[in-house]
């Protein structure tokens, strides 16, 4: 007697059909899982591998050794690409500066991509705090005699010092002279019909740096 329905060898095929399909499904997602995951891994290795800093307006990019073939860009805070350059980081760290400083402060995008992982780190930028600097310039003052006065300079950081000699009380210039010196400097000033308790000495330099000296 023969059954009614699907027969057997056919039912065999298609269900050998399914599990296959089931298998390739299943190879498919494990192999996607597989890629995501060293997608994700690799992306960790460079946002290891490397890092920015912001000092004021400099801004230093690291890629620690090993990271092979990098491109490095920088973006403004727009998304305008101002700068791209390629590296190769081998046996030894490598720092790469930029120099911001005639751009505003702000926020930037430093871009680093190798062959198959990219990361992108923001940074800001701000200006250095105003330090008033002390003044270097030093001048002493030595009477050899009643109308003679050994003066000593030192601290000049740029070319140019004036000296002028002024008498007590009424502040009245005396003499004056400017000096082309660069470096530390010595002269004897003979006062003429003056002593040294009588005058006292400015002395500044080109950068408006100035010192008096008194004598009694």
């Amino acid at each position: 007697m023969l059954a009614f329905g699907i027969p057997f060898a056919v039912r065999l095929t298609t269900l050998n059909q399914q599990n296959i399909m089931k298998t390739l499904f299943t190879f498919a997602l494990a192999g996607t899982l597989t890629l995501s995951s060293l997608a994700s891994f690799a992306s960790d290795d460079l946002k290891a591998d490397s890092d920015v800093k912001a000092n004021f307006k400099k801004v230093n990019v690291l890629l620690k050794e090993g990271v092979g073939e990098a491109k490095i860009a920088l973006y403004d805070h727009s998304g305008k690409k101002l700068h791209q350059k390629k590296v190769k980081v081998q046996d030894q760290d490598v720092v790469i500066p930029y120099n911001l400083s005639e751009l505003p402060c702000g926020e930037f995008t430093i871009k680093i991509e190798s062959d198959s992982e990219a990361v992108e780190y923001k940074v800001n930028t701000f200006e250095r705090p105003f330090q008033a600097v002390a003044s270097p310039l030093t001048a002493y003052g030595k009477v050899t005699d009643r109308s003679t006065i050994n003066l000593t300079v030192i601290g000049i950081t740029e070319e140019g010092v004036k000296v002028q000699i002024r008498e007590k009380g009424s502040n009245q210039i005396i003499y004056s002279e400017d000096l082309a010196v660069k470096d530390a400097f010595k002269k004897d000033y003979a006062l003429k019909g003056l002593e040294a308790q009588d005058v006292y000495f400015e002395v500044m330099d080109s950068r408006g740096q100035m010192k008096s000296l008194h004598f009694e």
